[in-house]
């Protein structure tokens, strides 16, 4: 399954970056098709060990979204092909989200879930 996004993402990264997301088909990381709720903090400004994250958990400052999980290497590599600069943003800026285990969230209403590839 696939996320086809349609709509700018929200979200730290520049808006020429973000923009670059629009018509690409990035693959789910999570069973079904369906959005989910996760709790989650911008990509450059998260909380980077165990205790800050107990910390903002504790201080409100994670935020419930509903959206598409997809695995941040993934979306990195399908980025890659349409926009080389955008990538490369996203590597030299966050690097940190590159490591295995690391996610983006697409929110709700930004794409449609698709079987194929093409978005249909």
């Amino acid at each position: 399954m696939k996320l086809v996004v349609t709509s700018i993402p929200p979200g730290e990264a520049p808006l020429w970056v973000r923009e670059k997301w629009v018509g690409l088909s990035l693959p789910l990381a999570q069973r079904g098709s369906a959005p989910r709720t996760y709790l989650t903090s911008g990509v450059i400004t998260r909380p980077r060990t165990f205790f800050r994250s107990l910390v903002a958990l504790f201080a409100g400052k994670l935020e419930r979204q509903t959206g598409f999980c997809i695995e941040t290497r993934a979306a990195i590599e399908v980025l890659a092909k349409a926009s080389p600069e955008a990538a490369a943003w996203w590597r030299e800026n966050a690097p940190h989200e590159m490591s295995a285990g690391r996610y983006f969230l697409f929110q709700q209403g930004l794409g449609h879930v698709s079987a194929s590839d093409r978005g249909t």
